[in-house]
C-alpha cells in the first residue's frame, strides 16, 4: 500500500535528521569509525545535562502524574511484548538504526511510519524505537522503547505525552559534524578529544565555524525511553538511561 505523501515526506525528513550520527565515517583498522564509536557511546551512555544535551526541567510529581505515566507504561508493555524476538519486530517494519556500530551495548529498532506518527500525534502503542539490550552471549533482549516529539514541542505538549514529572525528555544539541564529503575528518583529534561530534568539546557555531565543521543546533527531536520490561519501578522504568539503569538504581533484580 503506497504511503500518503505526507508520512512519506515525514520519513525523509525523519531519515535525513538521524543520518548525521549515524552515518558512517573513515573505517578504524578495528571496522569502528570514530563517528560509529561516538553514536554508541551517545546511545548508550545514562543521560546528563550538557552542551549537547537538553534535558526537560524537573516538577514536583502529582498523584495524577504517576497514575498517567503508569497507564502509559502498561500499554507500551502490552503493545511490545510481541517484539521481543527481534525477528518479529523486522518483519512489522522495525529497522536498527546505525547498523554499521558493530558492538552497540543498546540497539534503537526504529520504525519510521511511526516515528512520522509521532510528528504529529502520540500513541502509547506505537513507539518510535524498540529498545534491546545485548546481553554476554550476543542475544538480544527487549528492555522497553523509545517515544518522540518534534524539536518544536513545548514542554506542555511533551507534558501530554508523558508526565515532565515522572520523566525527563532529552534533546541531542549543539553537534558540530564535518563538512559534506570529508567523512574522514570524524578521526581528527585535539588535545586528546574528537574535532566533531557529541564528544567534542565544540558546542557554539563561532567554534564550529572555526574547524570548518557544520552545526546542528538539534540533531533529532525530543525523545524518552520507558524500560518497561525492566520492571514495574518508576525510577527504573523512566531511569534516565538507554539501558535499564536509572541514576541512583540498580537493574531490577
Amino acid at each position: 500500500m503506497p504511503i500518503p505523501s505526507t508520512a512519506r515526506a515525514a520519513r525523509v525528513a525523519a531519515f535525513l535528521a538521524l543520518a548525521p550520527l549515524g552515518a558512517a565515517g573513515c573505517q578504524s583498522s578495528g571496522g569502528r569509525s570514530p563517528a560509529d564509536a561516538q553514536a554508541d557511546h551517545q546511545m548508550s551512555q545514562a543521560l546528563e545535562a550538557g552542551p549537547h544535551m537538553t534535558l526537560t526541567p524537573t516538577r514536583p510529581a502529582t498523584h495524577a502524574d504517576s497514575v498517567r505515566a503508569a497507564a502509559v507504561a502498561d500499554t507500551l508493555r502490552l503493545a511490545i511484548a510481541r517484539y521481543a524476538d527481534v525477528r518479529v519486530a523486522d518483519a512489522d517494519g522495525f529497522r536498527p538504526f546505525a547498523p554499521s556500530v558493530k558492538r552497540q551495548k543498546v540497539l534503537h529498532y526504529t520504525r519510521y511510519a511511526w516515528a512520522a506518527l509521532a510528528a504529529f500525534s502520540f500513541d502509547p502503542a506505537k513507539p518510535t524505537s524498540l529498545l534491546y539490550r545485548r546481553e554476554p552471549d550476543g542475544s538480544l533482549k527487549l528492555i522497553g522503547a523509545m517515544y518522540t516529539a518534534p524539536a518544536r514541542a513545548s514542554l506542555a505538549e511533551l507534558d501530554s505525552r508523558v508526565p515532565l514529572s515522572i520523566a525527563r525528555w532529552h534533546l541531542h544539541t549543539n553537534v558540530c559534524i564535518p563538512p559534506l564529503w570529508r567523512r574522514a575528518r570524524w578521526s581528527e583529534m585535539r588535545d586528546g578529544k574528537p574535532v566533531f561530534g557529541p564528544l567534542s568539546p565544540i558546542a557554539t557555531r563561532e567554534a564550529c565555524d572555526a574547524v570548518g565543521g557544520r552545526f546542528r543546533p538539534r540533531v533529532f527531536g525530543w525523545m524518552v525511553h520507558a524500560n518497561v520490561l525492566e520492571g514495574d519501578d518508576p525510577a527504573v522504568v523512566w531511569g534516565m538511561s538507554h539501558d535499564g539503569m536509572a541514576h541512583g538504581h540498580g537493574p531490577e533484580s
